[in-house]
């Protein structure tokens, strides 16, 4: 028997009978949810609307809702509809920009993905806010065609925030705004092609290595420890590093190896690609600051506010050295790139403003939150790494358990994250673990997630 109700002016088909009562029901709008025939901020109707409707107990209906509220599969506040939560639904994963293999079913239920941050934390209010600003005082020239390198006031701004929170050596003139940093891999791969290697961290994200052959580049690993990159075993024209928070392992390039780095690329006439992702998410000291500011002739940096805003802004950034400030601008010009130049100056207001530094300084004391609550509820059995900073952490798993396939097999109907053994570039005896993204979940689905993940992880480790 297909019910439906219409208490709010249009209709939702539940698949379900009477007879099944306050279970059947809840599984029909967990199926209406996941199948985003009710689309996350769908504001359903009242519990006495829908039981009038259904024919059934209030009672019942107040009972559903709150169950799948506990779920996260809805958002329930007093005085305010009951509406269907971000995170109630499968998570949508772009593959054209993030190709991941991730550990989840289609319907799994909790987003531990790591590289994202909580996409619910976007400041709305300062974004609009700063648009309202940009639109009322901006001229008529911002809605043309702008310059490539993104508009000047965005790299003043720029120029002045990286130089004051990550040490970083520019000004205006070497700012060149991209669309992120996989776009920046494909930029900087034309402008180095004629090297023709280019060296990874071994671990590291596949998808940019995969840019870096597809841009013509052959591609190498070099072996990572607990103090970041063993720069004694490097032996190329480039090596992109993340000496912040090493992604994924989460260790920080230690002082004696960031100077090794840089007399390496000074000696050789190497070049660093410095891929300083999340540099300002740092939990127990001081940030780290940019390797750039070391030697800012041999080192190209990258940064965006994929982890610090959301990553479909598409805003990123390359500080290059002067000598190769030109070729770099040349090969943005040469992939088509518009800049998207009202994005570009509501960010360059808000930078400008302060309202961005506001931001980032409440989501770090979030994430940290976030992590501490993680450490505290994981068992003993599995060992964390790269807890000192960043928006993810990895789990590895104790020798005697299975692979973490079998891992895999456990978790992914309910939870999305991913295994560590698809970041390595060289196969064989490498540790086997887990990376999961803490700061992905909205708020209200962060303790579900995470006591799945220990449940998970008890199962896995018995």
């Amino acid at each position: 028997m297909w019910e439906s109700w219409s208490s709010l002016g249009w209709d939702v088909h539940l698949d379900w009978h009477p007879d099944t009562g306050r279970p059947g029901l809840a599984d029909a709008l967990r199926r209406a949810i996941r199948e985003r025939r009710l689309g996350p901020g769908t504001a359903l109707p009242s519990t006495r609307a829908l039981a009038k409707d259904l024919g059934i107990a209030r009672g019942t209906v107040t009972r559903v809702y709150a169950d799948l509220a506990a779920e996260g599969y809805l958002l329930t506040s007093q005085g305010a509809p009951t509406r269907v939560a971000a995170g109630g639904t499968a998570p949508a994963v772009p593959a054209r920009e993030h190709p991941r293999t991730t550990t989840r079913s289609r319907d799994a239920r909790w987003n531990l993905s790591p590289g994202r941050p909580d996409l619910s934390s976007f400041p709305r209010a300062a974004w609009l806010s700063a648009a309202r600003r940009v639109l009322l005082e901006a001229p008529p020239g911002v809605f043309d065609y702008g310059d490539p390198r993104g508009p000047a006031v965005l790299r003043e701004a720029l120029a002045r925030y990286l130089a004051r929170s990550r040490g970083v050596v520019t000004d205006p003139e070497r700012v060149v705004v991209c669309g992120g940093f996989n776009h920046a891999m494909a930029v900087l791969a034309q402008v180095l092609r004629e090297d023709g290697e280019l060296a990874f961290e071994d671990p590291s994200l596949p998808e940019f290595r995969a840019t870096a052959t597809g841009n013509g580049l052959s591609v190498t690993g070099v072996r990572v420890d607990e103090h970041g990159l063993v720069v004694s075993e490097l032996d190329s024209p480039a090596v992109v590093v993340t000496p912040a928070h090493q992604f994924p392992l989460g260790y920080t390039l230690a002082p004696a190896r960031r100077t090794a780095l840089t007399r390496w690329a000074g000696r050789n006439g190497g070049l660093v690609i410095e891929d300083d992702y999340d540099g300002e998410f740092r939990f127990d000291r001081r940030p780290v600051g940019a390797v750039q500011a070391l030697a800012p002739e041999r080192t190209i940096y990258v940064g965006s506010v994929s982890k610090t805003l959301a990553p479909s802004l598409r805003i990123g950034w390359i500080v290059p050295p002067r000598s190769l400030v030109e070729p770099v601008r040349a090969a943005l010009a040469a992939t088509g790139w518009r800049a998207p130049s009202m994005d570009h100056l509501i960010l360059a207001e808000m930078l400008t403003s302060g309202s961005y530094d506001r931001h980032v300084r409440q989501r770090r004391l979030a994430y940290r939150k976030r992590r501490d609550r993680l450490l505290a509820a994981l068992p003993e059995s599995v060992t964390p790494l790269g807890i000192s900073a960043g928006l993810h952490v990895v789990l590895l798993l104790p020798s005697g358990v299975p692979e973490e396939d079998a891992f895999a097999a456990v978790a992914r109907e309910s939870i999305a994250l991913e295994q560590l053994g698809r970041f390595w570039i060289r196969a064989g005896g490498r540790p086997q673990g887990i990376v999961v993204g803490y700061a992905t979940p909205p708020e209200h689905a962060f303790t579900p997630a995470i006591e799945a993940l220990t449940r998970s992880l008890r199962a896995i480790t018995r």
